[in-house]
């Protein structure tokens, strides 16, 4: 029996699991930046260095960090989180990420898990008759109301044991192939079965106004160069303007129309620095007719006008972070 293996009396040991999750993702994570692995839904985040906030995106994944600390922040608010703690991002939103304790002797290590409504609402559909609840009765409670989408709760031990035990079987492949999507589902089930369980049935509700609000994302990221109105959106998730102006605020923390603001100029900073397109051109591109406009907006957003940001993230190579 391994260290990790040995049980408190009140359950998994949570210090004996962070460490061997730390030599595991150590092993897994040969150079900075993401690492994939041989299970699809599972990346490995590493930093040997503390970061400046960078701007990114969080799509739906669960985050476990096994050694270090990082900051999320969405708009004004801020979360923390470190290896007593998990994060759930339940929608796709535009975050700014600081990684604020890492070094070379003790780097950064998040583990970063997809999370899929089809699997999540499986899970559910199964878990209801053992509940004694049919799952109707959950999903009215949670259509009736919108949560943020983005959380940070208490990690336990089962869920941290499940997620090691995920770790392990990357050794073996023939292994990893039956019982990894196993492990996944405990994942999930255990995730269910913590405090934040409702902000995670948004995900799978297909009438949630998470899902709804999902569906307007999906529709601003498509053509994020348009100039949607207000009733477009609200059309695409069958709800009036102003219900959905209250629950976008309330899921992402901000409007519909800064959602997309903040996609275009995501959009143009990529350009900008990936394809090397002046301020003009990225700024018509992503949809901005004014690019006087552009420039206020970028300055507001990134902290420098477009020609002094792209030679600041070319002198530090930053790249974007998402777990």
């Amino acid at each position: 029996m391994t260290t990790a293996e040995k049980r408190t009396t009140s359950g998994p040991d949570v210090d004996a699991i962070l460490a061997e999750m730390v030599e595991r993702t150590l092993a897994l994570t040969p150079e900075e930046g993401v690492n994939a692995t041989a299970f699809g839904p599972l990346q490995i985040y590493r930093s040997n260095r503390t970061s400046e906030a960078i701007h990114g995106r969080y799509e739906p994944a669960l985050c476990i960090i096994a050694q270090g600390r990082k900051r999320a922040m969405l708009c004004d608010e801020i979360f923390n989180y470190s290896p007593s703690h998990y994060l759930v991002a339940a929608v796709d939103l535009p975050v700014v990420g600081q990684v604020i304790e890492a070094s070379e002797d003790k780097p950064y290590l998040c583990v970063r898990l997809d999370l899929t409504p089809k699997k999540i609402s499986d899970l559910l559909m199964e878990m209801a008759p053992a509940n004694h609840q049919p799952p109707q009765a959950r999903a009215e409670k949670t259509t009736r109301t919108s949560q943020r989408g983005l959380f940070v709760s208490q990690a336990n031990g089962h869920l941290l044991d499940a997620v090691l035990r995920l770790l392990r079987l990357l050794d073996n492949p023939t292994d990893l192939a039956m019982l990894g999507p196993l492990l996944e589902r405990e994942i999930i089930y255990r995730l269910l079965q913590d405090e934040q369980a409702d902000a995670l049935h948004q995900i799978a509700l297909t009438d949630s106004h998470a899902q709804k609000i999902a569906a307007v994302i999906a529709l601003l990221k498509r053509d994020f160069q348009k100039s949607w109105r207000i009733d477009e959106l609200a059309q695409t998730a069958c709800m009036s303007n102003s219900s959905l102006h209250t629950h976008f605020k309330n899921i992402t923390n901000m409007t519909p129309l800064q959602y997309q603001k903040n996609l275009r100029l995501q959009e143009a900073r990529r350009l900008l620095f990936s394809e090397n397109l002046d301020a003009a051109t990225a700024s018509h591109r992503v949809g901005y007719e004014s690019p006087s406009q552009f420039n206020r907006e970028y300055h507001r957003l990134f902290g420098l006008p477009p020609v002094r940001d792209l030679a600041q993230l070319r002198a530090t190579k930053q790249l974007l972070a998402n777990a």
